[in-house]
């Protein structure tokens, strides 16, 4: 059974996070689901954007305590912290724009999930924090590093040190969200600002994308290699290579 759905139409993915009666809570299967669909969604060519979402009520209620609890601390490193960095920096590194619709409170975890997000869409009844020290943990998937990147230290502070909550409206004066829907109405304004991209150039977005990522410190190794790696491959020379080493030749690339 999977805790995490991917439906591709009209050059939308949706992404969904599918375990309601724990509020979308994270377990170690649904990292793992959320790595693999990431990887899909990653080589879709007829994906254009994606709408990141939670079943019923919570968009995610953070890392499921039951799931976490029980761990040694060897495995609580080894396994929940950074097989979860794995999948969330997946999310994050998408080609694709990312929106997530924070149709329900977006806790700890599930904050960190929505900072892996392009553009953020909350309802008008969430709540946003990081509760994770008030049970003597700290946010353990970039929680402290990506978030502060993406929101600021500041807000972090207030949230992470002191326990601050912040409504819906509070949390676009901050900077945390981008837009308010209606409750219900989220996917309806993220599905609208998706179809918007159908007039955006999809290399150039991607492109654009990469060199965001890339200014605000979001793996600056892979975006020069792949970066150059285009280039590289669109050039006439590296044809001239693989035919030279099919014929069992040495290539002359001077010769043209």
């Amino acid at each position: 059974m999977t805790f995490v759905r991917l439906e591709i139409s009209e050059g939308i993915a949706h992404l969904t996070l599918s375990r309601p009666e724990r509020l979308n809570a994270l377990t170690q299967d649904m990292m793992d689901d959320l790595l693999l669909v990431c990887r899909r969604i990653e080589r879709a060519e007829e994906a254009h954007v994606v709408i990141l979402s939670g079943d019923g009520r919570a968009f995610c209620a953070g890392g499921d305590i039951d799931a976490w609890s029980d761990l040694s601390a060897q495995d609580f490193s080894r396994h929940w912290l950074r097989d979860g960095h794995q999948a969330l920096d997946a999310l994050a590194r998408l080609r694709q724009p990312v929106i997530a619709v924070l149709n329900g409170h977006a806790l700890g975890g599930g904050l960190e999930l929505a900072a892996c997000a392009d553009l953020r869409i909350a309802e008008d009844h969430i709540r946003i924090g990081q509760p994770e020290p008030g049970l003597g943990v700290i946010p353990g998937w970039s929680g402290t590093q990506r978030a502060a990147r993406r929101f600021g230290a500041q807000v972090l502070r207030r949230m992470t040190l002191f326990g601050e909550m912040f409504s819906a409206e509070e949390a676009l004066t901050l900077g945390l969200v981008d837009h308010i829907a209606p409750r219900g109405e989220g996917h309806l304004a993220a599905e609208a600002l998706a179809r918007n991209l159908r007039h955006r150039g999809p290399v150039a977005t991607e492109m654009a994308k990469m060199m965001i990522n890339f200014a605000e410190g979001e793996e600056r190794e892979r975006v020069v290699d792949a970066m150059a790696g285009r280039i590289a491959a669109s050039h006439p020379e590296l044809k001239q290579g693989l035919d030279a080493f099919k014929e069992r030749q040495k290539p002359d690339f001077w010769k043209r």
